[in-house]
């Protein structure tokens, strides 16, 4: 298990998320790392997606892959993020957050169904093609 985010610091969410290719809903799905409740885009932090716009075929379908079952993922029941209400951003001015259900972390999840790879120091991202 990773690192998590003090106990305080965790907000309940029990928004209903579409696609945002569909934008259906105020909260959507871009991909497999990555969504928007209402004009925050949020870059979920933890583990790293691959690009809906890969390299090759093969991270492009894993890509649709990983997006489709974040979707599915959010909206089985309610999940919290961490961050409370000063979250960091990163460089493209995202929010950085974490999002668990219980005590099981999302990121673990999409690292542990082959849909993710780990992130953090040290961190080489890609390989999908390989």
């Amino acid at each position: 298990m990773r690192y998590t985010a003090a106990t305080e610091d965790w907000q309940p969410s029990s928004q209903r998320f579409s696609l945002c290719s569909d934008r259906s809903s105020d909260a959507c799905v871009i991909d497999g790392d990555t969504i928007i409740i209402g004009k925050r885009k949020i870059r979920l932090t933890g583990y790293n997606a691959p690009e809906l716009a890969g390299e090759c075929p093969a991270e492009t379908a894993l890509a649709r892959t990983s997006r489709d079952a974040l979707l599915q993922w959010l909206n089985q029941s309610a999940f919290e993020m961490s961050g409370g209400d000063e979250a960091a951003y990163d460089q493209y001015g995202r929010e950085l957050r974490e999002i668990r259900r219980g005590n099981v972390l999302l990121a673990d999840r999409m690292i542990d169904a082959d849909l993710a790879q780990g992130s953090g120091w040290g961190f080489v991202r890609g390989g999908w093609c390989e």
